[in-house]
């Protein structure tokens, strides 16, 4: 009897594991909503109260909020191909922006693989909406990186020759930026629609609010121009709502991770949340992001996670769901799927934040350890006379012009009263989150603990080899070569040919 005993509990034991095994190896649709230059306490369900972000509120609330969420590196491109690889940028090909408009051409290499090339193999369709930036040069194309199609501006809307487009076409040049966040959620619920019956990959980084920042009609408040951040993030709002929508109409919310986040802190005009310094900075302001998982019936909801995770963890996370051996890809991020499904215990592991082979920042635990001295609050934020050379000139670049200024600082964090900016310092972020009070002289145990992981993760950084990036040109300005529309079939390429002055 009791050998009977014995044998039934080991084989409930073989299929309750191979169930659970079974379980892990899904193919859920996959969807990730990526928002640009939006700061920690941009949404209101991370306390902003100046206005509301209902759907973001909402997704919050039927999923999980992280309030400890990190991007690889404070910057455009580096940050976006962390997301997608799981691994740190300087690996990647791309350890800072490529810019059509400032010689640098670099992109990402060829052997890495993409969340689309990942999703591609289980037979996923897979579409990127919106801002590329990894790569503007044919060979870096997202068409060429695993996405079945592409609609959208290839690099950051402020660098010239801004054009919208499709798959490796121009759709639209001059682009007018108003009507962004509407066409590219006209383009990914569609795209939805299109997928129902199949498991599908939506890649959605938006424009917005990156500068120029731009609203339509809908949501424009001209009796209020000073708000226009405001109009923005309402908008941008309203799109993740159209998104969950139809996820919902069409009965897919059970079968669709969702995910929102940015890909580094606030410009001016954006908010900290109360956080220390902004995009660019490796202080929290700069590195710590929202971010939002829903998956009806699998993630619960309500809950708030505060131990650290990052961007570099979705491409791991996936792999684990799709039951796929991480291992090949050579990954930096952990599987954090446990920690949201509320199934297990988060990983124990360090934070790395970036600047190329430079690292700006580790957080292990409740310790935040400067590396180098992060960005101090940019010099002439109070100039009134300053004038961003990137900014709409109603030619190339075409969008409400009451774009916010360097005196709108995004973080009341950084005050005179504050610790200096320098480098090997050490703070206690549950106690100051913002970053005031160095307390390297009291913990001197856990400072040479962070320095010899930091020493040992700047030693394999400088291993790798890094693009040789192209330096400002002395001119750089962009000639429209009359309006270009999808008729006119020009290629990406032949437009930035056209459109560069030697």
């Amino acid at each position: 009897m009791k050998t009977y005993a014995y044998r039934f509990i080991l084989a409930s034991l073989a299929a309750l594991l191979s169930a659970a095994l079974v379980c892990r190896a899904e193919t859920p649709n996959i969807v990730i909503i990526y928002a640009d230059d939006l700061g920690w306490g941009t949404l209101s369900c991370y306390g902003q109260k100046a206005y509301q972000t209902p759907h973001l509120d909402r997704m919050a609330a039927h999923g999980v909020r992280l309030n400890s969420f990190y991007v690889a590196t404070p910057s455009c491109a580096p940050s976006r191909v962390a997301l997608l690889t799981g691994r740190f940028p300087y690996r990647t090909g791309v350890p800072s922006n490529p810019a059509p408009d400032a010689g640098r051409d670099h992109g990402i290499h060829a052997d890495e693989t993409t969340l689309a090339e990942l999703l591609k193999q289980k037979n996923y369709a897979t579409k990127i909406v919106g801002k590329w930036h990894l790569g503007h040069l044919p060979q870096y194309y997202p068409t060429r990186h695993g996405f079945d199609s592409y609609f959208g501006i290839p690099y950051s809307n402020d660098m010239r020759p801004v054009m919208l487009c499709r798959d490796e076409k121009v759709v639209e040049y001059p682009v007018v930026q108003n009507y962004l966040t509407q066409r590219y959620t006209a383009e990914a619920v569609q795209f939805i629609e299109q997928q129902k019956d199949r498991p599908f990959f939506l890649y959605l980084p938006h424009a917005m609010p990156h500068k120029p920042i731009a609203a339509s009609e809908d949501f424009y408040t001209p009796e209020t121009r000073e708000d226009l951040y405001a109009d923005v993030i309402r908008e941008l709002d309203w799109s993740v709502g159209q998104v969950l929508g139809k996820l919902a109409e069409l009965g897919l919310e059970e079968k669709t991770l969702v995910m929102f986040s940015s890909d580094n802190g606030p410009w001016y005009g954006g908010s900290t949340g109360g956080l220390r310094g902004m995009k660019g900075s490796g202080w929290e302001g700069g590195c710590r992001v929202p971010a939002i998982f829903q998956w009806k019936g699998r993630i619960p909801g309500g809950r708030v996670i505060g131990e650290p995770c990052a961007t570099i963890d979705v491409f791991p996370t996936v792999c684990g769901l799709l039951g796929i051996n991480p291992s090949p890809f050579k990954l930096d991020g952990h599987d954090i799927w446990p920690l949201l499904s509320k199934s297990g215990p988060g990983p124990e592991r360090e934070i790395f934040v970036w600047n190329g082979t430079s690292l700006l920042a580790v957080r292990k635990g409740k310790w935040k350890f400067h590396w180098t001295a992060p960005r101090a609050r940019p010099r002439g934020s109070q100039d009134e006379t300053w004038i961003d050379e990137r900014g709409p000139d109603g030619i190339t670049i075409i969008a409400p012009f009451e774009q916010h200024q360097p005196w709108e600082y995004p973080s009341p964090a950084d005050t005179p009263a504050t610790a200096p900016s320098k480098p090997m310092q050490l703070f206690d972020l549950e106690t100051d989150p913002g970053e005031q009070v160095d307390v390297t002289a009291d913990h001197p145990e856990v400072v040479a603990q962070l320095k010899k992981i930091a020493h040992a993760a700047v030693k394999e950084a400088k291993t790798v080899e890094q693009p040789k990036l192209g330096k400002r040109p002395a001119t750089i300005f962009y000639l429209g070569p009359g309006r270009l529309t999808e008729e006119d079939g020009v290629t990406i390429e032949e437009a930035l040919q056209r459109t560069r002055v030697q």
